[in-house]
């Protein structure tokens, strides 16, 4: 798959996923993805709980690679 296709698959996941996490008062934006790894940005009440790790692995990193299989990982880009 071109780069621009998954980029664009990324970000239609990440769209996807990101009324739950508002509804938590959080956020996730994309950054970028080289490498076959993708850079997100967590915010708001989401960049501090303590259940970022379960967040970001076990529900973002699985629903982007379920379906890019592509991706290898998935990397929060803290501030």
């Amino acid at each position: 798959m071109e780069k621009e296709n998954v980029i664009d698959n990324i970000k239609n996941i990440i769209n996807e996923l990101r009324p739950f996490l508002i509804n938590d008062g959080g956020d996730v934006e994309f950054v970028k993805y080289e490498d076959n790894t993708v850079y997100i940005k967590v915010a708001g009440a989401c960049s501090h709980c303590h259940l970022l790790d379960f967040t970001l692995k076990d529900l973002i990193e699985r629903a982007i690679i379920e379906e890019i299989p592509e991706v290898k990982k998935v990397v929060n880009l803290d501030d």
